[in-house]
């Protein structure tokens, strides 16, 4: 059974920070898969799609197929997503039932999710507010935290959260 760090929230939360910051304070090692990984490095290109509207279905589903098998090999994760489609929820319950979950929501104001995606200058802009009211309609958290508040401290709570054995997550709830 592997442990999942699942960080969720809106584009431009904080995620990619708080995993970098996990990763470096973490005693066990944990791979840390996003999207956005596969973007940088050319792996995925969807500008090269002519239809990518049509193909996003069957590359969210080989992606969330290899994150399971990741797992399923025994490669403890920190996974950085955002269930904006529905029926990802359910289709991850169930790919990652057998491992342990600790589900992440990162709550960042509006303000501040908008400077960043202004600042990064590789997001679409107003896909940061898209996100804002919507990501986090009816899910349950096991942690909650504040994207802006210090990443060193909220490393340390989710760190603290790892208890052994994890109760079961409210992902599968």
């Amino acid at each position: 059974m592997a442990l999942v760090v699942f960080l969720h929230g809106p584009s431009s939360s904080g995620k990619s920070t708080l995993a970098a910051e996990l990763r470096r304070r973490a005693v066990r090692p944990f791979l840390h898969l996003s999207i956005d990984h596969l973007r940088d490095s050319g792996a995925w290109d969807p500008a090269s799609y002519p239809d990518w509207r049509g193909a996003r279905p069957g590359f969210f589903s080989g992606f969330h197929a290899a994150v399971a098998g990741f797992a399923a090999a025994g490669n403890d994760l920190i996974l950085e997503h955002i269930l904006d489609t529905p029926g990802w929820q359910a289709e991850l319950q169930g790919l990652l039932a057998a491992h342990d979950v600790l589900f992440v929501g990162l709550h960042t104001p509006l303000f501040a999710l908008q400077q960043r995606e202004a600042s990064r200058g590789d997001r679409i802009i107003g896909s940061a507010a898209q996100d804002f009211h919507s990501v986090h309609a009816g899910l349950t958290y096991d942690i909650t935290l504040d994207g802006t508040a210090s990443v060193s401290d909220s490393a340390r709570r989710v760190l603290a959260a790892l208890k052994d054995p994890l109760p079961r997550s409210g992902f599968f709830a």
